[in-house]
């Protein structure tokens, strides 16, 4: 019987197979990972920019909740006692101001916003925030309340059942609470009654808003609506605003025009910030931040002051009198540390170099504010 001979060209044309699969699998590795280093700081249009225009109205009204556990106001506020005598005459019931007590009611202020394109008929979110002392407005019933727009009109008429998001508990030795007990919403808790005068599809020209001015980002975008515009519709007047005019085949309906543009991806640019919060010991670190070359070191000096007092006491018989002597020692500690060469061209370099001097956020703040004076910070250093 003959012997099975080894044929070499099936391993090969396997190993050929698995090469090429491999080879396939880098280039989309590659081509994924260029797609998400391009893309990763593109924004939207719609994201850094808003529409001239389309802004939020400020609405706001004073009314009474009812309903409360003897959380409401006390007596001595006169207004909410005022607003119940003025409320009940108006439903035909005539009281003696003198006779109410106030404690199962609270005077509120209700505020809304209320969109542009917000129509009669359609709802809003309300808050409700207590005017007077009560504690809480928990279980609460928001009474029928007109919401009044900057011009004095009454645009929303607001009512129904307080939701919040906390509790207080009281007893005679202890209280516990969570969160604020005298601010609630109502979800869908204002009927709109009037709308805004504003024609969104008869303007001529749209004004686009950029949240953060910049004069690279303005130009960026100005290129990118042209493009996809095919013409020259846009035009920046400064670092922050773009003139849009309406090409002719959009005129009486934006809507369109807006939706194929606000998705245009932009890379905004911005300058170099770093932004200090001194109450909490935050620092935000902009990623175009650099610094400079320059040698540090931060070292902190700590004294530690004791008190205490020892008592000198008399023999037996001696006539002497019992005192008290103090004594103070004070200590002092200061961490010696070494120069320390940091040189970030980069963010990463710069957080390694910090964070290699065992700076903690307080001492960061410190260095940043010293490199800044120094002028080896290449960033704008804003402090809240």
């Amino acid at each position: 019987m003959a012997t099975p001979r080894y044929i070499p060209h099936h391993d090969t044309a396997l190993t050929s197979v698995i090469a090429r699969a491999g080879l396939m699998l880098l280039v989309c590795l590659a081509m994924f990972a260029t797609f998400f280093t391009v893309g990763a700081n593109a924004a939207r249009i719609k994201d850094i920019a808003s529409v001239s225009g389309l802004r939020n109205n400020q609405l706001v009204g004073y009314g009474l909740v009812v309903g409360l556990s003897g959380t409401g106001d006390k007596r001595g506020s006169e207004f909410t006692i005022q607003s119940m005598v003025n409320m009940l005459e108006k439903l035909g019931v005539r009281v003696q101001q003198a006779a109410l007590k106030p404690k199962n009611v609270a005077a509120v202020m209700v505020t809304a916003q209320m969109p542009a394109s917000a129509r009669a008929g359609s709802t809003l979110d309300i808050h409700v925030s207590s005017l007077g002392d009560a504690t809480s407005l928990l279980g609460g019933e928001l009474l029928l309340t007109p919401l009044k727009g900057i011009d004095g009109n009454i645009y929303a008429i607001a009512q129904g059942s307080l939701l919040l998001g906390g509790f207080s508990v009281a007893g005679a030795g202890a209280t516990a609470q969570k969160n604020s007990t005298t601010v609630a919403i109502i979800p869908n808790g204002a009927s709109i009654e009037r709308e805004v005068p504003f024609d969104f599809n008869s303007q001529s020209s749209i004004t686009l808003n950029l949240k953060t001015p910049d004069f690279s980002t303005v130009m960026n975008m100005v290129g990118k609506i042209n493009d996809t515009l095919s013409g020259p519709f846009a035009q920046a007047s400064d670092a922050s605003t773009i003139k849009l005019n309406v090409p002719p085949q959009h005129k009486g309906n934006l809507v369109p025009l807006l939706a194929s543009i606000e998705n245009i991806e932009i890379t905004p640019q911005s300058r170099a910030r770093v932004v200090v919060d001194e109450k909490t010991g935050t620092v935000v670190l902009g990623q175009d931040v650099q610094l400079s070359r320059v040698a540090i070191t931060h070292g902190n000096l700590q004294i530690l002051v004791t008190e205490s007092a020892q008592v000198s006491q008399p023999l037996p018989f001696s006539e002497g009198q019992t005192v008290v002597v103090p004594d103070t020692t004070i200590a002092t500690q200061e961490q010696n540390r070494k120069l320390k060469m940091v040189e970030g061209a980069t963010l990463q370099e710069l957080v390694q170099g910090l964070n290699a001097l065992g700076a903690t956020p307080r001492d960061l703040i410190s260095v940043l504010r010293t490199l800044q004076a120094a002028g080896a910070l290449y960033a704008d250093l804003e402090v809240i």
